[in-house]
């Protein structure tokens, strides 16, 4: 096995260099790095792992005491969102196979695994009052302990879009203030119950994404949107992202309090949240597109990471947005303010920014409130090697110019690059033999690493960096349409797994010398 892996990463560095000038010969882009790079080229103690999230991986969804998730309902009632009609009952099993998944997670060398806790498993409800699921418990704790005995580092994801349907039937979820003294609950129970093993712990996963996807164009459950921006039966696109958003934030500061007050001086563990955003540059070198880049990155960072730095929304958009966007009371905006002792960072790619003024009859919605145009292309040209997913361009630069900007507007917090990864398409008439040669996938690790190195040269604080995915698994409103795993799931064949031509790269990648 060790010298067919050797040949086997001969090859890759060959076909790394071929297919990396064919596509620079057909798109330039800003070259990354040159020099060879490894795990010992990063700090001391930089944390290097991948990831997955419940819903998307554990499946036993209708089993084992587990309550119904806002996901279970709106794939069920809206089959039609989801591109390929599927959903996460099964998903990749690993509930049921999460030892022969940590070995394979400890085979490629990985430092630890990124997952997240499913909410309706250990509380079916939403709430203790509702009983606590002792068999969902007992998974996570063995899970948990898993990971360790293998000598992985749990990073858990407290809440990663899959709300209790009960909250959603009982008050409409994140639309209601309520929720924030039941996620409270929540994470009390289960920082009571796993923290003494588990020391990183994010609040929560892309509320970007949940706000808007969920309540501005409607593709997330649960589904809401006004009619002119989405296929929706209820919701306003133009004022309830602004609040659930409003309300996640509550909830994260929440959350972060009751874990410093009770829990952090003992179990010595460390919070924070994770957010999403792309990398914007100005489609042209005017300042009206200048400043409507900028705008485009508080809308989808600042929008959050403003009140967690600063205790209030950026000034943009408040401007825009007027009475549609909240306001923090005083102790909201204190209890926001500081309330990391990290930040998660997920980014896939990067786009144009063009100024787009609105006119006084344009319908709100997220999409016009940034009043600028998003593209990929420029004269003809893209902005980086296309994939197969319409909006993921590889752009490995604009990983270095983002965590740059974060470093001077925002007081250079302590970084894990949570998310980054690329999506091929299923092709289900490929053999396995020939699906896990995954080129693409190792150039954009190899080039995306060169650029985090490179920022972390130039000061930035970052921590630690997870591949996504560990494996292919369901992908939200995409199903099983593409695969971003380093790990190939058969889906045709009893689910089994096959470590990708990237799973050894970053094997070696990863080799301490």
């Amino acid at each position: 096995m060790a010298i067919q892996s050797l040949f086997l990463i001969c090859l890759l560095a060959i076909s790394l260099a071929i297919t990396s000038t064919e596509a620079a010969a057909v798109n330039p882009t800003p070259k990354p790095i040159s020099v060879p790079f490894n795990r010992s080229s990063f700090p001391h103690g930089f944390i290097f792992g991948a990831g997955s999230a419940a819903y998307q991986s554990e499946g036993a969804a209708l089993q084992h005491g587990r309550g119904p998730s806002i996901w279970d309902t709106f794939t069920r009632r809206h089959p039609e969102k989801i591109l390929d009609g599927s959903n996460g009952d099964v998903a990749d099993d690993l509930y049921h196979r999460y030892k022969g998944d940590i070995k394979l997670m400890k085979k490629i060398g990985l430092d630890s695994f990124r997952f997240s806790i499913s909410w309706s498993r250990v509380l079916p409800t939403g709430k203790i009052k509702g009983g606590v699921n002792q068999e969902g418990v007992q998974y996570y704790k063995n899970f948990i302990n898993e990971l360790l005995s293998n000598g992985l580092v749990p990073f858990v994801t407290l809440f990663h879009f899959d709300l209790p349907q009960a909250l959603e039937d009982e008050y409409g979820g994140f639309l209601s203030d309520k929720i924030v003294e039941d996620f409270g609950e929540y994470v009390d129970f289960v920082f009571k119950t796993f923290g003494d093993k588990v020391k990183y712990w994010t609040t929560l996963n892309e509320p970007y994404g949940y706000s808007v996807n969920g309540y501005s164009s409607g593709t997330f459950p649960p589904g809401r949107c006004s009619n002119y921006a989405g296929n929706c039966t209820e919701g306003n696109s133009a004022t309830e992202p602004y609040l659930v958003a409003h309300h996640l934030l509550l909830s994260h500061a929440a959350a972060v309090k009751i874990y410093k007050q009770k829990y952090q001086e003992s179990q010595k563990g460390q919070i924070g949240i994770t957010l999403v955003t792309h990398w914007f540059q100005p489609k042209f070198p005017t300042n009206a597109d200048r400043k409507a880049a900028f705008r485009v990155l508080d809308f989808f960072l600042g929008w959050f990471l403003d009140p967690i730095t600063y205790g209030q929304y950026p000034k943009t958009m408040q401007s825009i947005l007027g009475n549609r966007l909240p306001k923090f009371t005083k102790s909201q905006s204190d209890s926001l303010k500081g309330s990391l002792d990290f930040l998660g960072l997920n980014y896939y790619t990067s786009n144009f920014v063009e100024d787009k003024h609105l006119t006084s009859t344009t319908n709100h919605s997220f999409s016009t409130d940034l009043q600028a145009t998003l593209s990929t292309q420029k004269l003809g040209v893209a902005i980086g090697n296309p994939t197969a997913l319409s909006w993921l361009f590889i752009y490995p630069k604009g990983i270095r110019d983002l965590l740059l900007y974060v470093k001077d507007k925002y007081k250079n917090p302590p970084i894990y690059i949570t998310e980054n990864g690329i999506a091929e398409a299923n092709n289900s008439t490929l053999p396995v033999k020939e699906a896990i040669k995954d080129s693409i996938r190792i150039r954009y690790l190899h080039g995306h690493l060169s650029y985090l190195l490179e920022s972390i040269r130039k000061g930035v604080n970052v921590k630690g960096y997870f591949a996504w995915s560990f494996f292919d698994d369901f992908e939200w409103d995409a199903g099983y349409t593409v695969r971003f795993g380093l790990t190939y799931v058969d889906f045709k064949d009893n689910l089994k797994r096959y470590l990708k031509y990237s799973a050894y790269w970053l094997k070696r990648f990863l080799l301490k010398y």
